[in-house]
């Protein structure tokens, strides 16, 4: 009896990190589908706990934010010890870390970086933004790439660059995408010695050669995942692309004014087209 309550409990407690993407992403979560289930399954736990201590640094402005990320933090460490959480998404992803062996590095790493983000508004140096994306997201691919890998460490040594590569380009992207946000209403900037006055078309060029290079080592990196994550992860590669693409070709001075997205058709359009060459040619 026992027993089947605690799966009663994992079972919700996985519900609500996939229902937590779904709310939160409707890109990522639509790319999710194409995991395999146990891995998808895994990747919105992943997702369900990095959103949750996102919203906090990012969204409850009304509230003491630097007390919620120290309680959480807390509640991860004795969570961790105790091997469960009362809170459900919590609990997913403490069961998610457990079986794939993702290191307490990753994670520690990954709420410094949401605590800079409560302390720190701009980054001077090339090597504060890189310890910043670090944390805040390579060390997310890293956890994906645990996943994917199932325990085999040969292959997740042989993807471990290209995976940090991957969720650098991602979050240099969102970056971009969400330059009016960051700077104007929450007062950051990520790139370094970045100066929203001096934004330019040269600037703007500058910045996405160098998500470019990042997302051209990934690529050689989703050629070697496991068959249950390699079009998933695709899928959400072309779209990042797609979104670069068109950032690219908007104005600078567009770039910062609004929040730059891809329209749902394209989308949808992206999605098939990705589907089909990947079924014509899966070693893609």
């Amino acid at each position: 009896m026992k027993e089947n309550c605690i799966e009663k409990y994992n079972e919700l407690a996985f519900k609500l990190s996939k229902e937590t993407t779904k709310k939160y992403s409707t890109s990522f979560y639509s790319a999710s589908k194409f995991f395999d289930p146990k891995t998808r399954k895994a990747i919105h736990s992943i997702y369900g706990f990095v959103r949750l201590a996102d919203e906090i640094v990012d969204s409850f402005h009304d509230y003491d934010k630097k007390t919620l990320l120290d309680k959480l933090e807390e509640e991860y460490s004795i969570s961790s010890e105790l091997g469960i959480s009362t809170n459900p998404i919590l609990h997913s992803f403490l069961i998610t870390v457990k079986e794939y062996n993702i290191p307490k590095e990753y994670i520690d790493n990954f709420l410094r970086s949401m605590r800079y983000d409560l302390e720190k508004k701009e980054y001077k140096t090339k090597e504060e933004a890189k310890d910043y994306i670090y944390g805040s997201a390579d060390v997310v691919g890293l956890m994906c790439l645990k996943i994917f890998c199932r325990n085999n460490n040969e292959l997740f040594d042989k993807l471990y660059n290209p995976a940090m590569r991957l969720g650098s380009a991602f979050q240099k992207v969102n970056f971009l995408r969400d330059l009016k946000e960051d700077v104007l209403s929450l007062g950051r900037t990520y790139f370094a010695d970045f100066n929203i006055e001096k934004f330019d078309e040269e600037t703007k060029l500058e910045l996405i050669k160098e998500i470019e290079e990042d997302f051209n080592e990934a690529r050689h990196g989703i050629t070697n995942l496991p068959k249950g994550s390699k079009l998933a992860v695709l899928i959400a590669y072309k779209y990042y692309l797609c979104l670069l693409k068109k950032i690219k070709q908007t104005p600078a001075e567009k770039v910062i004014e609004k929040r730059i997205r891809v329209d749902d058709f394209n989308k949808l359009l992206l999605l098939i087209n990705t589907i089909i060459m990947y079924k014509i040619n899966p070693s893609v």
